[in-house]
């Protein structure tokens, strides 16, 4: 598993490593599913997938939902495949749920409840989202710590898991976590030590997918009709903010600070993440030889494994 915040290189490591290695990579990005958003979530070239197989890249319509639950049953299946054909899964991404789900199954969670739900989107059109987050903040800290205060979902459903099972959702998905350590996965973390130096990178890898034409993709898909900006493709860092942009709602340079703003945030979360995660190595992404120690470290542990009864995740 080669895990990392945005930015940090974990594509072109991923390349590197599939060059000295027989690997295959399997996304683990919740923005790469969705066909037509290319640009913003730097997608690997198709010239890049035919020479190097990818998967669960492209595998959904931007109008359609993809879970946490439907990446497992996917990944599982391709890793499958993959062994089939003696070669091993190279998990690639920061989607962090997605990692955590994998390793330990989802949490178990009660079901919604819609009297309830509806309960709170009324409160929220009264008070609003940030008023519902910091009640989440009382009741559950660390849930309202990773969940930003408009972001009216999750504040929802974490609200929803707190009342229905009298249990914070972040203690629920702990549980999950401890699962996760005890697994025998090679956890791989590729960032720079501090999460600042990914600032600059952030800005000016933004800029770079402006140039590349980014407007003109988000405009394409505003124009297809049959989108709207509360789908989770469309929620994603970049494209919700140029949205907004395209359908007059703001001027580019708004919506570009508020994108590389979004960008840092996001960043921020997956850093929160990936700092819990258990049993997880960290090499720094800013090291010259970087996909050397990758390597290395790969190296190591397909000897280990091949070594014991240790069963490839």
């Amino acid at each position: 598993m080669l895990m990392g915040p945005t930015a940090a290189g974990k594509t072109d490591a991923a390349l590197a490593l599939a060059a000295r290695l027989p690997v295959e990579i399997v996304s683990v990005d919740s923005a790469m599913v969705y066909r037509g958003l290319d640009i913003g979530t730097a997608k690997p070239a198709r010239e890049i997938r035919g020479r190097v197989p990818h998967h669960l890249i492209d595998v959904r319509n931007p109008s359609e939902r993809y879970s946490a639950g439907e990446f497992v049953r996917d990944a599982t299946r391709v890793m499958t495949d993959i062994r089939g054909r003696g070669r091993l899964p190279l998990l690639v991404g920061g989607t962090m749920l997605y990692f955590r789900a994998l390793q330990s199954g989802l949490a178990t969670l009660p079901g919604a409840d819609q009297a309830l739900r509806a309960r709170l989107a009324a409160r929220a059109r009264d008070a609003g989202w940030p008023a519902l987050h910091a009640e989440l903040g009382a009741v559950d800290p660390a849930a309202a710590a990773r969940i930003r205060p408009n972001d009216g979902q999750r504040i929802q459903r974490a609200l929803e898991v707190h009342e229905l099972t009298g249990r914070p959702l972040s203690e629920l998905q702990l549980e999950n976590v401890k699962r996760a350590g005890r697994a025998r996965n090679l956890k791989l973390v590729l960032a720079p030590p501090e999460r600042s130096a990914l600032d600059p990178l952030l800005e000016r890898r933004f800029d770079s997918m402006l140039a590349a034409g980014l407007v003109a993709e988000v405009d394409a898909l505003y124009r297809r009709g049959d989108l709207e900006p509360g789908l989770p493709a469309l929620r994603s860092v970049g494209y919700r903010q140029l949205w907004a942009h395209v359908g007059g709602a703001c001027d580019l340079p708004t919506a570009r600070a508020a994108a590389i703003r979004a960008t840092r945030q996001l960043a921020k979360r997956q850093y929160t993440w990936l700092r819990a995660e258990p049993g997880a190595t960290w090499v720094n992404s800013q090291w010259s030889a970087v996909v050397d120690e990758l390597s290395r470290k790969v190296d190591e542990w397909v000897r280990a494994a091949a070594g014991s009864a240790t069963s490839l995740c």
